[in-house]
């Protein structure tokens, strides 16, 4: 179907905006002339042209031709001035929209604008896959709260334990060159007390060119933490937030209005637990070796579920072999 072709590459366009464009959602677009395309845009950052502006400039002159977009084009004016008005003035004949504006103040206002002015448009080609690109933004704008992903490298038993004296890696180094992708696409990185005692972590995102530096965030009871740890001692000491004594709940809720929209949980096992506990996760990414360790340390902890039927499922797993390791990655449901 040329609808999906054209909008496939339109969602590749947008792969390539993805861990740069938050709080704004990560967009392509695609400008097609005669059955062919003849210009392509992404929204690069926050406050830069959206992607139909892209391409529109690209393309030169769009009169008649059909534009592809994943998620429905702006309609309002905020740190740019709403594509409907460009769309509309650059002759856009057809406007094909993988997803709607999941913004309940301008789902579908959009379409009614471009019909108005004598465009066809057409919805929902891809729409699931469209919407995919923007899972934090899809939650984040309608709830206030970040999406929440949890992270963890483990053993084929499920633990996180390593002897005194060992290399703290239980996982590859394809496995943490792959992790540091995900660190990229994030907003946040959220550790306990425990783990920045234990590992002095420096949750930096490291070999992946143009990547921002997402927040640290740190949760702590006592308070009590060193003062020369990375996180409060390098260049980025700046982007680390220590909440204390609050509960998981509220520290999200506070992210949220920060606008902060993800949230990556590298925490020990106790952090995920307590997510998982209060139906906070919205994403898995767990890194399993091929070891079986043993040891107290598990990589969720928590009250747990009381019973299999009650317990988080992984909505449609997604399985890649990394090295030596297995990803299981996909999106969390609850009972």
């Amino acid at each position: 179907m040329e609808d999906e072709k054209h909008m496939r590459a339109a969602i590749q366009a947008a792969e390539k905006c993805i861990g740069h464009t938050s709080p704004n959602p990560c967009v392509g677009a695609l400008i097609v002339s005669k059955g062919k395309a003849i210009a392509a845009g992404w929204h690069r950052q926050a406050g830069l042209p959206h992607a139909e502006i892209e391409a529109l400039k690209k393309a030169g002159s769009a009169k008649g031709a059909t534009l592809y977009v994943t998620l429905e084009p702006c309609s309002t004016h905020g740190r740019t001035p709403p594509c409907v008005d460009a769309i509309i003035a650059a002759g856009i004949k057809r406007v094909v929209i993988g997803a709607i504006d999941p913004n309940p103040a301008h789902a579908g206002r959009a379409v009614a604008i471009l019909k108005k002015a004598g465009i066809t448009v057409k919805t929902g080609i891809l729409e699931e896959e469209c919407r995919a690109l923007n899972n934090a933004f899809n939650k984040w704008i309608v709830s206030k709260v970040p999406w929440v992903i949890a992270k963890a490298g483990m053993s084929l038993d499920g633990r996180i334990s390593r002897q005194p004296g060992e290399s703290q890696w239980i996982t590859s180094p394809a496995s943490r060159a792959h992790a540091q992708k995900l660190r990229a696409r994030v907003d946040a990185i959220l550790i306990g007390a425990e783990t920045l005692r234990v590992d002095n972590p420096h949750l930096t995102v490291r070999g992946i060119r143009g990547a921002r530096q997402p927040w640290r965030v740190v949760l702590t009871r006592s308070g009590k933490l060193p003062p020369d740890a990375h996180l409060f001692t390098d260049e980025h000491k700046d982007r680390t937030l220590v909440y204390k004594n609050k509960s998981l709940r509220a520290i999200l809720r506070d992210l949220g209005k920060k606008q902060i929209t993800s949230v990556l949980i590298e925490g020990g096992g106790d952090v995920i637990g307590q997510a998982f506990d209060q139906r906070l996760v919205d994403e898995v990414q767990f890194y399993i070796a091929p070891l079986l360790i043993g040891g107290p340390k598990v990589s969720v902890a928590g009250l747990g579920a009381a019973s299999s039927a009650k317990g988080a499922t992984v909505k449609n797993p997604r399985y890649k072999k990394i090295g030596g390791d297995m990803l299981v990655s996909g999106e969390v449901k609850y009972p």
